[in-house]
């Protein structure tokens, strides 16, 4: 308890370069197992570090000397903490220093794989305060920023892989999380910016799909394109080799469940006719690969009950793909006698797996036959009363 209370005082002074092997051993007493007393004292000095307004300044100190993982989390939660109440009132020299500081370091631990491994965690939380100035930067302070990171992931296929995770983290903050920590002006122009910029992101998931042999690079493009395929704009999915080469990646194990959740959110989409023919070809494409992996005689609640957690979530990820098809296309494909056997087909298989002794799966096979019945019903009900239908 003493020792704290000396490194309490000498940590406070902030008017010098912070004694990084102290704050370690202060990170350390907080998540250690010495006594409750311990862990309090070391709490109230991280609790009064953190408010302490010029404490910021000496993050890039404290990442650059410390190998403890918790003590560079600290540092990145004072400076997170900073970006989010106070960055456009810092000096844009100091604001400039921070972002190139984030930006080299990200570049530098990605750009090898073994660093990238190990220090995965610690990437992962830079990727987060990177989006996080970006918020603030980007487009306006910050218009290079795509162009940037497409040329930075054309270096290297861990950079790749990275930048990525960065891409897919910045669509989910503008399109899914920043209610309430935007202004409705803010997010529109990031939403601008992310969709006249798209065509470079388009064109590096395209290159790296069709000619990376990387596992982990192949499953972080997939897992970025299914974060955006709900916003992006209808031709960079229609009319390019988009679909197409994501269809060629639904057959492969590896990649199924990511191609999968893709190609559900193609299906959720609906802006009238345009595409009809694409989503028609889709779907008969989709069938026959389909039927290959999974053979229709195949008894589906029980292959589900005896299959590990990946079969598991294809069932799932299959009856959120029939549903959110039928929903938004089953008119097309019933409007062609020719489609008519693969309708069945995929209504069949949909059938199978509403059976699945999984709660989930059955509220969202239900939730469709609801729907279903409810348009059959006032189908019907029409017929019988054409009253009804001319007025």
């Amino acid at each position: 308890m003493a020792s704290l209370a000396v490194a309490a005082e000498k940590l406070r002074d902030l008017s010098q370069p912070i004694d990084v092997s102290l704050l370690d051993a202060t990170v350390a007493a907080f998540y250690g197992t010495g006594s409750k007393e311990e862990r309090a004292a070391a709490d109230r000095i991280l609790q009064d570090l953190q408010s302490n307004p010029d404490m910021w300044l000496q993050v890039v100190n404290i990442l650059q000397n410390t190998k403890n993982l918790n003590t560079k989390f600290f540092a990145l939660q004072v400076l997170e903490g900073v970006i989010k109440y106070r960055w456009n009132a810092l000096p844009i020299e100091q604001r400039d220093g921070m972002k190139n500081y984030i930006s080299e370091v990200i570049v530098q631990l990605s750009s090898n794989e073994a660093s990238f491994r190990l220090e995965r965690l610690y990437v992962n939380k830079l990727n987060v305060i990177l989006v996080q100035i970006l918020k603030h930067e980007w487009p306006a302070r910050w218009r290079s920023f795509i162009p940037d990171l497409v040329a930075a992931a054309k270096t290297s296929e861990t950079i790749c892989e990275n930048c990525m995770v960065i891409l897919k983290l910045l669509s989910e903050e503008v399109f899914d999380f920043s209610r309430g920590e935007m202004t409705q002006q803010k997010i529109k122009e990031l939403k601008q910016s992310l969709n006249s910029e798209f065509q470079l992101i388009h064109e590096l998931c395209l290159y790296v799909l069709s000619a990376s042999q990387r596992a982990e690079l192949i499953r972080a493009t997939l897992s970025t394109l299914h974060a955006f395929l709900s916003w992006i704009p209808l031709g960079y999915i229609f009319e390019s080799p988009l679909l197409e080469t994501l269809l060629k990646f639904f057959p492969m194990p590896s990649y199924r469940n990511l191609t999968l959740q893709c190609l559900t959110e193609v299906a959720a989409l609906n802006f009238g006719d345009f595409y009809n023919v694409q989503y028609v070809k889709m779907y008969n494409f989709f069938m026959v690969q389909l039927q290959a992996i999974l053979p229709p005689t195949t008894n589906i609640p029980e292959a589900y009950a005896h299959g590990s957690s990946e079969e598991q979530a294809f069932i799932q990820n299959l009856a959120l793909f029939f549903t959110s098809f039928y929903k938004s296309h089953i008119r097309v494909l019933e409007a062609s006698q020719e489609n008519i056997s693969a309708l069945l087909n995929g209504l069949e298989y949909l059938i199978n797996i509403s059976y699945v002794d999984d709660t989930e799966v059955f509220k969202v096979c239900l939730d469709y036959w609801n729907s279903l019945v409810l348009e059959l019903f006032e189908a019907h009900h029409n017929l019988d009363n054409p009253a009804v239908t001319a007025t």
